[in-house]
């Protein structure tokens, strides 16, 4: 008798669709539920190599919560590619202009860093208020 692993495939994925309310949410505590959602980790089947994961939606960005004095501290870097051309944000200026990056961003630095990873990140849909377009999917509340 021949013992195994399962390995499951992309077929073997279903895909329910989660809607998440960020209110008054820990942004770090919110962004690795998320993620661990996304990869998969939840389900029995979960593959390090396959798309097991599922869709999450995530609502009322712009109510997130940073603890201690990360909202003036924390920043946020991107670069232009010429000499100098460093840009820095900071969370609260951030949160004001653009609250869904927040959230982008946090979930994005806990996926893996390859092609699987962007897949993964593709299946978030984060929106600013309480309205999304995703009602025909049919999420379940997490």
């Amino acid at each position: 008798m021949k013992k195994y692993t399962y390995s499951a495939t992309q077929s073997d994925n279903k895909g329910k669709w989660y809607i998440v309310d960020a209110k008054g949410a820990v942004l770090g505590r919110l962004a690795s539920l998320i993620a661990s959602r996304l990869r998969g980790k939840h389900n029995p089947l979960f593959t390090p190599h396959v798309d097991t994961g599922d869709w999450v939606i995530v609502i009322n960005a712009d109510k997130i919560v940073l603890t201690g004095r990360k909202l003036d501290q924390k920043c946020y870097y991107r670069h232009s590619g010429y000499i100098g051309g460093l840009k820095t944000i900071t969370a609260k200026k951030l949160l004001e202009k653009r609250p869904e990056d927040l959230i982008r961003f946090a979930v994005k630095g806990m996926l893996p860093k390859n092609r699987l990873g962007s897949k993964l990140f593709k299946k978030l849909k984060v929106y600013a208020g309480d309205k999304h377009p995703h009602i025909s999917q049919q999420p379940e509340a997490v």
